[in-house]
């Protein structure tokens, strides 16, 4: 009658670890919550192709996330202006980011207009927030920001 009892304690045991240990590993991850995002997007400024090649999107993408930064570019500018990625959090329907505030070097053109980074925000009701929703897979969008009236698609793989 011993065994069967030592086995009953040894069983319920290492269950109450397994069990206890579960919860610590799930809440940990390795990812940070923007990690679906990284990548290479076009559209915003203006309606997304319906067709196009890597290689014909990845030569001229509008908004590129990766961990710490996301980096934009506008129609005046020839360099990305990028904003560093204070916190990113996940909300009901995307990701909420909030930017360190940014270094405000820029540079004058010939004709007045300002070069690499004269736009330090996303056009949206906070220069250091910005709204990312999902509206699918690939397909996303800056709530209140009237300088991304369209979505963004994803550029595709090689």
């Amino acid at each position: 009658m011993r065994r069967p009892a030592r086995l009953t304690v040894f069983l319920a045991a290492t269950t109450m670890l397994v069990l206890a240990g579960a919860p610590c590993a799930r809440a940990q991850s390795p990812l940070p919550p923007q990690s679906w995002l990284f990548g290479a997007w076009i559209g915003g400024l203006f309606p997304p192709p319906s067709t196009m090649s890597a290689q014909e999107c990845l030569a001229q993408p509008v908004v590129i996330f990766t961990r710490d930064i996301v980096m934009r570019i506008t129609i005046v500018d020839q360099v990305y202006t990028q904003r560093l990625v204070e916190t990113a959090r996940t909300t009901g329907n995307g990701v909420e980011f909030r930017f360190d505030r940014p270094l405000r070097v820029a540079q004058s053109s010939p004709f007045g207009l300002t070069q690499g980074g004269g736009e330090v925000g996303f056009g949206c009701e906070d220069p250091d927030v910005l709204h990312v929703q999902k509206r699918g897979e690939n397909e996303i969008s800056f709530a209140g920001c009237p300088e991304f009236p369209y979505p963004l698609v994803r550029c595709p793989a090689r």
